[in-house]
């Protein structure tokens, strides 16, 4: 059953187009991921779907009797009501008023909201964004309009958010810049492209192959167009001798390929930066303890960042990510312990907040506050304070030059930085940041409201980045991507340190937590011996250890697995240079899956192991 139809929609904001007569469609139980690059459109189609914009042209027809409810990026509440007052405003009856305060304060209570009383004007953004989510999930509906519902939810929460929209039985549209969580819950991409809506039935992944061959076949066409141009052109020159009706259709054929419309090229952030010499001190961190009233958040840390590092800090909302990285940044000082910083250390911190006033001179650690961002001050001037030159890998840039690579034309240059998006203020942020070539780079929640396409440059510049980078994300794909070692705050404000991405960490994890339950079902059966008698063996609990061929691939596997990926790396390079040979071109393609089908073969084993390691090592 169709839901929604949307035909041949135009929307614009002066100036910028956003849809040009496109169209779209939503069916029953579809869950539809919508991307697109920041500033695109893909908040303002979620609020034409909601029915709090209307379109400049076209129809938007939604099906009788359908209830449909949405998550603004932004919500507001009455200050004075209590959260649970909140999530239960619109919601609540006579009849149904005891089950629904019981489910919304246990959705409440998972999502790290405890204090169900406590003022939403006393709150912060996250805390009412998350409100305004229970509320939307409280709600009976069919349709669910989700904007950005995964910023600031920690791990453990996006974790539980993912399980129930994968149970959900009603239709769904999110935007989320969330590539795990798009891959997991979505059965259908819309991709916002240059006006118009591109749909693909299937999940993120399939979508980038997807997308990939759509964009290839565009290619071909335009190559095509283009041949066919050169012959007419060539016709056109040498003139017609008779003003014959075949001569006059190839005058008209040669001018409609002309006039023909050219695929536009996604226009791309580019990063380019250098950083400053890093001596041989960095930073130390030595038995840093940080308490808050009665709360301990940091319980003696030490840690000393080396060159090259690339480190993940993980943990629930609340418990002192952003309070260690003001630290590190020199932000706030230590209760007790010290903060070690070396001579040639630049700072470069991205604070998660953006404050609109200028906070003293003095109180802040780096020599930029890139926190305050004054929405009357004009993009190019922002970027100015910190540099009118920048010094980048591909030579000097002026200011005006560098926002061009970062996607902001000229005319948008000189416009005030409240007129800007959330996306775009997170990338000008970015801007600056590297404009003034930091050699230490703290990034506290800096991919929330960027989009793919530069979340993706930001992995490939962080992989070419010589300095050192610690980075507090909820992005489990973008911690992957860019981190080797990860510190996850347990509790007591104690940080253990786990080698890998964070699917490594969660790996690891998840056996320890494994571990504990068998460990807990042992000592309740000790403690119970009459119970234990049912089940009772002859033997005693035998300890696990890998047996003698486990133990051989657990020494070698990580090198058999480095070795498949040099091979295919070299393959790689191979089939580009026999492009045109489609013979042997074959042979390398073939030659090329098999070892992809060995490398997946090891990576399976290769967690296996890990996770048996981890289980023997708990012993």
């Amino acid at each position: 059953m169709n839901l929604i139809n949307i035909e041949n929609v135009t929307k614009a904001y002066t100036e910028r187009k956003l849809f040009d007569h496109a169209s779209f469609s939503l069916q029953e139980g579809e869950k539809v991921g919508v991307i697109g690059i920041n500033g695109t459109g893909k908040t303002t189609l979620l609020r034409m779907l909601a029915g709090q914009e209307e379109p400049d042209e076209g129809t938007i027809t939604t099906a009788n009797h359908v209830v449909i409810r949405y998550l603004p990026q932004h919500p507001e509440f009455d200050p004075s009501m209590s959260g649970l007052e909140c999530v239960l405003a619109g919601n609540v009856s006579d009849e149904n008023r005891w089950t629904l305060e019981s489910d919304a304060k246990a959705m409440m209570t998972k999502l790290g909201i405890k204090d169900f009383h406590q003022p939403a004007g006393q709150l912060s953004g996250g805390e009412r964004k998350r409100l305004a989510l229970i509320s939307v999930l409280l709600s009976p509906a069919d349709i669910l309009l989700l904007d950005e519902p995964t910023n600031h939810l920690d791990n453990e929460m996006a974790d539980w958010l993912e399980d129930y929209l994968k149970k959900w039985r009603g239709a769904l549209i999110m935007v989320t810049h969330d590539r795990y969580f798009l891959d997991s819950v979505t059965n259908r991409i819309v991709e916002i492209d240059k006006g118009s809506i591109y749909s693909y039935q299937t999940n993120y992944s399939g979508f980038l192959e997807l997308k990939t061959q759509r964009e290839e076949m565009e290619a071909a066409s335009e190559r095509k167009r283009q041949s066919i141009l050169r012959v007419e052109l060539e016709w056109i020159r040498r003139g017609a001798r008779a003003r014959s009706t075949k001569q006059k259709a190839h005058i008209q054929r040669y001018e409609e390929l002309r006039d023909r419309q050219a695929p536009v090229q996604d226009a791309k952030v580019e990063l380019s930066s250098i950083s400053t010499r890093l001596g041989r001190t960095t930073v130390e961190l030595e038995h840093i303890c940080k308490s808050y009233g009665e709360r301990k958040l940091i319980d003696d840390f030490s840690y000393i960042f080396l060159k090259g590092d690339r480190v993940g800090i993980v943990g629930p909302n609340g418990c002192g990510k952003s309070t260690l990285m003001k630290i590190i940044a020199g932000m706030i000082p230590p209760d007790s312990g010290q903060v070690v910083v070396g001579q040639t250390v630049k700072m470069g911190y991205y604070a998660q907040e953006i404050v609109s006033e200028k906070p003293e001179a003095g109180s802040q650690g780096s020599d930029i506050d890139f926190s305050y961002m004054n929405p009357e001050q004009r993009v190019i001037d922002y970027v100015k304070d910190t540099a009118e030159y920048i010094k980048t890998a591909d030579g000097v840039l002026s200011a005006s030059a560098m926002l061009e690579q970062f996607l902001f034309p000229p005319e948008k240059q000189y416009s005030p930085i409240g007129k800007l998006s959330g996306g775009e203020k997170k990338r000008l942020r970015l801007l600056r940041l590297l404009a003034s070539s930091p050699n230490f780079l703290a990034l506290d929640e800096m991919n929330n409201d960027l989009d793919i396409a530069t979340l993706t440059i930001l992995e490939d510049y962080l992989d070419k980045y010589e300095g050192i980078v610690v980075i507090i994300s909820h992005d489990r794909y973008f911690l992957d991507r860019t981190v080797k070692r990860i510190f996850a705050f347990e509790e007591g404000g104690k940080l253990r340190q786990y080698e890998g991405g964070y699917t490594d960490y969660a790996i690891r994890k998840a056996a320890e937590e494994e571990i504990k339950k068998e460990s807990g079902a042992k000592n309740g059966a000790k403690a119970n011996p009459s119970a234990a008698k049912k089940g009772e063996r002859t033997r005693g609990p035998q300890k696990l250890k890998f047996t003698y061929k486990e133990q051989k691939d657990y020494e070698t596997i990580e090198a058999d697995i480095a070795d498949l990926e040099e091979k295919i790396a070299a393959l790689d390079k191979d089939i580009e240079a026999s492009a045109r040979d489609f013979v042997k071109l074959n042979q390398l393609m073939a030659e090329k899956e098999e070892l992809e089908t060995a490398l997946e073969e090891k990576m399976e084993r290769w967690m296996y192991l890990e996770e048996l390691a981890a289980k023997i090592a708990a012993q």
